[in-house]
C-alpha cells in the first residue's frame, strides 16, 4: 500500500482519510496547517494530496516538488501563483504535480460536455451565463469549477471573458454565485434567447465522489514527471482517449 501525505485536515481531508485505505492509500502524515510542513516525515510518502486552504496551497505544493513529492492539489483560489509553481516544476524536473478544480469523475464529464456544447453554440445567436451554487462556508467566489467551465467556454467559443455579476455584454459570461447552507455544489450552463433555452447542470449529493476522484488521481501520479490537469487524467485512464 502506498504511503500518501495529507496536506490540509478539514472536511474534504477527513473524507479523503476515511476513504484512503479503499483505493490502496494509506494516510502516513497529516499537515493540518497549525505548524510548518515536516519535510522528513512529507519525504517519507509517495504522494500528497492538498485539501487546504488557498493561502497554505502554494506553501504545500512547492514543498512537495522540493522534495519530489508528486502533488496532488484541489484547493482552488490560489491560481495567481500557479506560474511559480510551474517555474518551482522547472527547477525540480523529477517532481509532479497535477491541480484540478474539481475531481469527480462525474463533474469532469460535464466539463467535456461543457465543451463540446460551447463549440456547437459559438455561432448560434443565444446568450450564455453560469450559475453556481456552494455551501455559505465556501471561501472563494466564484468556484474554482465555475471559473473551469467559463474558461473553457471561452477557449471554444466566441465569447471574451467572465465576470462574476450580470452583464450586458454579449461577449462576456456572466457568473451568479449563490451561497446556502448545506449546498456541496451545483454548476449550471444556461443558453437562452427569445425563443428556447438550453441547459446542462451538474449537481453533487456528497464530497465522497471529489474525494474518491482526488484518491484515484494521486494513485495515478506516482512514478510521473511533470505537470498535468485533472482533464488529461481522465481522458487518458478513465475515458481511453
Amino acid at each position: 500500500m502506498k504511503k500518501l501525505a495529507l496536506l490540509g485536515y478539514g472536511r474534504m481531508g477527513q473524507m479523503i482519510e476515511s476513504l484512503s485505505e479503499k483505493e490502496g492509500l494509506s494516510v502516513q502524515y497529516i499537515h493540518n496547517g497549525e505548524t510548518e510542513i515536516n519535510e522528513e516525515l512529507l519525504k517519507a510518502c509517495d504522494v500528497a494530496i492538498d485539501f487546504s486552504v488557498p493561502d497554505a496551497a502554494f506553501n504545500n505544493i512547492t514543498a512537495c516538488i522540493k522534495n519530489q513529492v508528486p502533488v496532488v492539489s484541489g484547493t482552488t483560489g490560489w491560481l495567481e501563483k500557479l506560474s511559480d509553481v510551474y517555474a518551482a516544476l522547472k527547477e525540480n524536473p523529477h517532481s509532479a504535480f497535477m491541480y484540478g478544480s474539481n475531481y469527480s469523475i462525474g463533474a469532469n464529464i460535464y466539463f467535456l460536455l461543457n465543451s463540446y456544447l460551447a463549440k456547437m453554440m459559438s455561432e448560434q445567436d443565444y446568450r450564455v451565463e453560469l450559475t453556481e451554487i456552494h455551501h455559505t462556508s465556501k471561501l472563494d467566489s466564484p468556484s474554482g469549477t465555475a471559473i473551469s467551465i467559463a474558461n473553457d467556454i471561452i477557449k471554444n467559443s466566441n465569447k471574451e471573458k467572465w465576470v462574476n455579476e450580470s452583464t450586458d455584454d454579449a461577449d462576456t459570461i456572466p457568473i451568479f454565485s449563490i451561497r446556502e447552507p448545506e449546498v456541496r455544489g451545483t454548476h449550471i450552463v444556461k443558453y437562452h434567447n427569445t425563443i428556447d433555452e438550453i441547459c446542462i447542470e451538474h449537481k453533487a449529493h456528497s464530497r465522497e465522489g471529489f474525494a474518491i476522484g482526488a484518491l484515484k488521481a494521486a494513485k495515478w501520479l506516482i512514478g510521473k514527471k511533470g505537470n498535468f490537469t485533472v482533464q488529461e487524467y481522465i481522458k487518458q485512464e478513465l475515458l481511453n482517449s
